[in-house]
């Protein structure tokens, strides 16, 4: 029987609760899309169109990392994706913010609570004699929205969060495949630079021939030997950058930095033209830009409490309990179980100016993630027109060192004709191998920028490295 009325009282409680709360005042939508750019971008407006030269037409596409066609690359990629300690602590910030949200809603929620009580008599055999459990309920009538303000701004924190990893897996994939490329590049680097100490060996033997016939000085023979001593230096420069591009590359797959990493015999080729869109395609698809406003939404939500903390609040609260004694005799009048129903309202008179204050605070803290989804903006399209211009200078300097490496390599060719029949001192071979060797590595390093480039303009313009996975198919409604 208490078992019974005891629920009954507790459900009675709860319903008049929820209803009393239900009757709370609408609460405002924060500004969204559009309109956080107009309230962001107060002295400066989105082009229409990129300015600078290459854009192609059409709408920006995801999986740009399988255009690379480098199944060893994806593999890297992969394994920073599970592996990455950065990664690793900006999930835990997601699950962070996700337990805020769930602290957030249960202020939304009544909070109950049971009490046990029991006292005991000694000596004289006496056994218990008092006993008795309560069930207390309690409820903050959401009368202006504070807690659901509060719940919004940490849902709005939350979302942020996520799409800040969703950004930060993003930057790791692009940064490990910029550093996958760099790692190639000072390969190849170092390939050349041994190519050039076997020259400089076969150029110093040549000169010792040539000197044993009387046909080169002892000048001579000692710029040879000094030329291959430079070149030597530079190859153990070239194995020191290869090491340390390797080891990035293994700290961003979470690997211990070993240098064991072997990267590419060569560089991939760039991949076909990338759809650009349009500037404001980046700012609704750039999960640190829809992050950003996030953040503007949940500034906006933090104000909106502070100003509906400046009036009265109504707490309901609500109890039933049953007491039994071994000894005392209760009146008859008191019926067990026993219960009651409560309602408080405060009113905040004078707090020396502190809720004002808060007002203030909240509204700065406003208009401070305006400025920070503003600059977000400028720095987000800069990156796209950054991107795009220098594609198109890459793409003209190479097609001019192209040139260049060509014609040097046959200039040297013909130079080490004459020199080897005393046509040519060895100090006019020299500059023109120098010349012809800075050329191979300038078109080098043109075909490795012009990939990394590639790479910066899909993460500015918010494309995913992966595609996304179909949709399952609906069942046959027949």
């Amino acid at each position: 029987m208490f078992e019974h009325r005891r629920r009954v009282w507790l459900r009675t409680g709860v319903v008049l609760l929820m209803g009393a709360g239900a009757s709370g005042c609408p609460t405002h939508a924060p500004p969204r899309g559009r309109e956080v750019v107009k309230k962001a971008l107060v002295h400066t407006s989105l082009a229409t169109a990129w300015t600078s030269p290459g854009a192609q037409e059409g709408g920006v596409r995801d999986g740009w990392l399988a255009t690379f066609q480098d199944a060893q690359l994806q593999a890297l990629v992969v394994e920073a994706l599970g592996h990455n300690p950065d990664l690793r602590s900006a999930a835990a910030r997601v699950e962070q913010a996700l337990a805020l949200l769930g602290v957030a809603r249960s202020g939304l929620l009544p909070s109950v609570d049971v009490e046990g009580k029991g006292s005991f008599g000694i000596g004289q055999g006496l056994g218990s004699t008092l006993r008795g459990i309560a069930l207390f309920a309690g409820w903050e009538v959401d009368l202006w929205g504070k807690l659901r303000y509060r719940r919004n701004a940490a849902q709005e924190s939350a979302a942020a969060a996520e799409f800040e990893f969703e950004f930060a897996r993003q930057s790791l994939a692009a940064t490990l495949a910029k550093g996958w490329l760099m790692a190639t590049e000072a390969h190849l680097l170092r390939g050349l630079a041994v190519e050039r100490v076997k020259m400089g060996e076969e150029l110093l033997q040549l000169t010792a021939t040539r000197l044993q016939v009387g046909a080169a000085s002892q000048q001579e023979l000692a710029l040879a030997q000094a030329t291959l001593d430079s070149y030597r230096d530079t190859l153990k420069q070239t194995e020191l950058a290869r090491v340390q591009a390797v080891r990035a590359v293994e700290l961003l797959a979470g690997r211990y930095p070993a240098g064991a990493l072997e990267p590419r015999a060569a560089l991939v080729e760039l991949p076909g033209p990338v759809p650009a869109g349009i500037p404001a395609s980046v700012l609704e698809r750039r999960p640190d830009m829809i992050a950003a406003e996030r953040r503007v939404a949940a500034a906006f939500n933090r104000m909106q409490e502070a100003r509906a903390a400046r009036l009265p609040s109504l707490s309901l609260t609500g109890s039933v309990g049953f007491v039994d004694s071994d000894v005392v005799v209760l009146k008859e009048t008191l019926s067990n179980p026993a219960g009651g129903l409560a309602a408080g309202l405060l009113a905040p008179i004078f707090h020396g100016g502190a809720l004002a204050a808060q007002v203030r605070v909240r509204t700065a803290e406003q208009e401070e993630s305006l400025g920070a989804y503003a600059a977000a903006a400028l720095r987000a399209t800069n990156e796209v027109e950054d991107a795009l211009t220098n594609a198109k200078v890459l793409e003209e300097r190479q097609a001019l060192l192209e040139r260049v490496v060509a014609e040097n390599a046959r200039a040297l060719e013909l130079l080490t004709i004459d020199h080897r029949v005393g046509k040519v001192d060895l100090r006019t071979l020299l500059q023109q191998t120098l010349l012809a060797e800075s050329a191979r590595i300038a078109l080098l390093r043109v075909r490795s920028e012009q990939l990394i480039q590639r790479i910066n303009l899909h993460l500015a313009l918010g494309g995913s490295f992966s595609v996304p996975a179909p949709a399952p198919e609906k069942p046959d409604a027949r």
